[in-house]
């Protein structure tokens, strides 16, 4: 997957050399590249930004240095024979979630723009951005830390990342339901101790203890997970154990 970022900060992004994004990259299963706007900018002062239209606080960053850096990308991914995606990580986005982390892993070539300021001249978005994505309700200084978040979790999911097969799917959300309880050396660590079924070698169980913690831990936590997912007759048993178990 070729991957280039448009910032104004390309320094932020030193943390993807670093652990699961920064062993993909040595192994050749991504390749990151950076652009930075100011680079295309044709002012002396290498402007990036300005005022808004109508008045208001901030500014706004620059249709022309946006637009070139994009034509760059796209030039950079053609000579690979790649149609890029274009998302522009913004507030205003689509929520992104692990289905959609899923389906942005399945590219070959994306382009990320990453705002900052008051965001980015609308003209830009409505004649270069194929969506943009949202990594929750709140607001950044800028798009860079949540292009980090979105090529973690892209990262996580391409073949031979990590170093277990079944850890990307075991993990929160794969199965639209929280993660169970992880436990490791030593069993007893101040009176607290791990379940004795983790202990005993019986995968079946500890396959049923695991689904049940997962499903309690979705109802106890995120209950607007579970209304999405459709339980099954296994999962309707274990919850409702979990339930009484937790209430008494």
């Amino acid at each position: 997957m070729d991957i280039q970022i448009i910032s104004l900060f390309p320094e932020m992004f030193t943390p993807l050399n670093l652990s699961i994004p920064g062993r993909a990259q040595k192994k050749g299963l991504i390749k990151i590249s950076y652009l930075n706007p100011r680079d295309f900018s044709v002012d002396k002062h290498n402007t990036v930004d300005d005022r808004p239209y109508g008045g208001g606080p901030g500014m706004v960053m620059k249709f022309y240095p946006l637009v070139a850096a994009i034509k760059m990308a796209k030039l950079q991914q053609k000579k690979l024979q790649i149609t890029p995606l274009v998302s522009y990580l913004s507030p205003q986005g689509k929520k992104f979630d692990q289905l959609a982390a899923l389906e942005l892993s399945q590219r070959q070539g994306l382009i990320l723009v990453a705002g900052r300021y008051e965001g980015v001249d609308q003209r830009f978005i409505d004649s270069e951005v194929d969506e943009e994505w949202s990594i929750g309700d709140f607001i950044l200084s800028g798009g860079e830390l949540a292009v980090m978040c979105l090529i973690d979790t892209i990262t996580r999911l391409l073949p031979d990342a990590l170093g277990h097969v079944e850890s990307a799917a075991q993990d929160s959300f794969s199965s639209a339901l929280l993660d169970y309880p992880h436990y490791t050396r030593p069993a007893n660590i101040n009176e607290r101790k791990v379940p004795d079924v983790l202990l005993q070698g019986d995968h079946a169980a500890i396959a049923r203890w695991r689904l049940k913690q997962s499903l309690g831990r979705t109802w106890q936590r995120r209950p607007d997970l579970l209304k999405k997912h459709i339980l099954n007759k296994q999962e309707q048993v274990l919850l409702a154990e979990f339930i009484r178990e937790n209430s008494e």
